[in-house]
């Protein structure tokens, strides 16, 4: 894959296409969205019911998982490739990620901003772990600043929902 002409050159800020099983970030305003890219320029993504998948308040509501084009998804926003969980757990054959992907397109599932995102979904996905960089982030800064500690830690501490996988 991957000519100079690539038809996903817009704003992708890699030097490649993305390969089935690629974990696709997308950089929104405040917040970034996520997804697997499972070809023929599809991803499938977790969007909750208000058709975002994080930057809503964080509370527990439904989610739907959705096959896309991936322009569809990205629009003008810059996104890449980013498979860097990778170096800490190893990735899941490419054909299943796909095709657990594709079994998952039109269920719902229980969304919260802090506990199962886009995020969560796509690694869960990968590398069959679901973990959030965002929201480690958002718990050291709330850490530092002391606002909300026990709350998100809390909510982070009691996730104990069994893969979809």
């Amino acid at each position: 894959m991957g000519s100079s002409s690539s038809s996903y050159s817009g704003g992708n800020q890699n030097d490649r296409e993305p390969e089935l099983g690629d974990l696709i970030e997308i950089f929104r305003d405040n917040y970034e969205h996520w997804a697997v890219y499972v070809g023929a320029g599809f991803v499938v993504h977790f969007v909750n019911h208000s058709g975002v998948s994080s930057g809503n308040p964080v509370q527990a509501e439904n989610g739907t998982v959705r096959k896309e084009k991936l322009w569809d998804v990205v629009g003008k926003d810059k996104w890449r490739i980013n498979n860097s969980m990778d170096r800490k757990y190893k990735p899941r054959p490419a054909n299943v990620i796909v095709e657990d992907a594709k079994a998952m397109v039109g269920k719902e599932l229980g969304y919260h901003l802090v506990e199962y995102n886009c995020e969560h979904f796509v690694k869960e996905l990968r590398c069959g772990v679901a973990e959030s960089l965002q929201v480690e982030k958002l718990a050291a800064v709330a850490l530092v600043g002391g606002a909300g500690v026990i709350g998100l830690a809390g909510a982070m501490a009691s996730r104990n929902r069994p893969s979809p996988f």
